[in-house]
């Protein structure tokens, strides 16, 4: 039996706002829109699922990273008890704090559920980073047209393939570009992690799970020896996010080195297991080789549900292979210390054209402002008079180039 609607919200009292991210880049996005969602309501209850990131923001937290970030069909399998109880445990928070309106953040397999009970219980709902239903599971467009009030997209392709569906979509922009940029010069930031200003740079992003690092991890280590072999002066170093217990890189061959201190903007060349970190360097115009391997029974799977040209988000947008990639048995430590090399090379063809490529990327992504387009979607949704609808264009500058 479906539990009775909420009354409406009185527009003149400050607002609770569940925000539900349930992975590294979720919690990176969720911490930018709490931030924007402050400006805009300063009274505002936050409350939600989220990281480090949500928590410094000021939002508590139902649950963490650490629970939540499990990937692959094998592996959801294993945690069904814990999810079907933390659904129970955040549909009785939606009454119990009164909340006002709800913003999943991708992460559908949980959200998409959070979405449908906010939905029947008469409160709104803002999806936020829609799940990547042109690839898979194209059956979500139904689900996100009758349960989502608005959902904010960030990429450019995505708004008029969810509108076909049905789905009240919008482009708001990438959120990545409202990162501020590292404010150290290079030189100075690689002698403060140990490195040598002069020598080429090779950051290695095994990922942000457990999982993903205990299958990437040595692979990556395997390849950058081999590089070495080939260019001594190479330094490869381990990109480690924030929130990961380091623990899981125990044994690491090559330093480990905090990603959120400007890695990506100042290495030389990146091998990086496919996700966010993908698009962050293209938007850094960092040169790349992107992988990504998964248990052998969930990728038997995702093979046949799974139909996109790439992997990498910065090939989609770009549609082309800007970037090569690797997946499964193909990824291999010679194929990839094979295609990192001449992206090493500061005079190679290769990484000319992929700096120029990611540079077309960047510019379809429109201006920075992704957060603060979201949380004016929001005050439509809570009543507020929304501001003026900024546009996503408009172009960014780069850290590297200043183009």
């Amino acid at each position: 039996m479906a539990e009775p609607a909420r009354p409406p919200r009185d527009p003149s009292s400050p607002p609770t706002i569940f925000i539900s991210a349930g992975e590294e880049s979720g919690d990176l996005h969720g911490a930018a829109l709490a931030r924007a969602l402050r400006e805009r309501f300063p009274d505002a209850r936050l409350v939600g699922m989220g990281g480090a990131r949500m928590q410094a923001e000021g939002v508590p937290l139902l649950a963490g990273l650490n629970e939540l970030a499990v990937m692959g069909f094998v592996e959801v399998l294993r945690h069904l008890p814990f999810f079907i109880e933390l659904r129970k445990r955040v549909f009785a928070a939606l009454a119990a704090e009164g909340v006002d309106l709800v913003i999943p953040i991708d992460y559908p397999g949980f959200n998409l559920r959070l979405a449908r009970h906010a939905r029947e219980r008469g409160i709104p709902v803002l999806y936020y980073i829609a799940p990547q239903v042109w690839a898979w599971h194209k059956s979500r467009v139904r689900d996100l047209a009758r349960d989502a009030n608005e959902v904010a997209v960030v990429l450019p392709f995505e708004e008029d393939f969810l509108r076909k569906g049905g789905v009240n979509a919008r482009f708001v922009g990438h959120p990545l570009l409202d990162r501020a940029h590292p404010e150290l010069p290079r030189a100075e930031w690689a002698r403060s992690v140990g490195l040598d200003p002069e020598r080429p740079i090779l950051a290695l992003f095994p990922g942000s799970r457990a999982q993903e690092v205990g299958r990437h991890l040595e692979l990556f280590s395997a390849a950058a020896e081999l590089v070495v072999a080939r260019r001594p002066d190479a330094q490869p170093v381990i990109g480690v996010p924030g929130g990961i217990d380091r623990s899981v890189y125990a044994g690491a061959r090559w330093p480990l080195v905090e990603s959120a201190g400007g890695l990506l903007q100042y290495a030389t060349a990146v091998i990086a297991k496919s996700g966010t970190t993908t698009l962050e360097a293209a938007l850094a115009l960092t040169p790349l080789v992107v992988v990504y391997r998964m248990n052998a029974a969930s990728y038997a799977l995702a093979k046949r549900v799974v139909k996109v040209p790439h992997i990498a988000l910065a090939n989609l947008i770009a549609e082309d292979r800007v970037a090569p990639e690797f997946v499964q048995d193909a990824a291999t430590p010679r194929a990839l210390a094979d295609a990192i090399l001449p992206l090493l090379d500061e005079r190679s063809e290769e990484r000319r054209r992929m700096i120029d490529g990611f540079a077309r990327v960047r510019a379809r992504l429109g201006g920075p402002g992704a957060s603060r387009r979201v949380a004016e979607l929001a005050a439509g949704l809570l009543g507020g008079q929304p501001g003026a609808d900024e546009s996503a264009a408009g172009t960014a500058v780069s850290p590297k180039t200043g183009r």
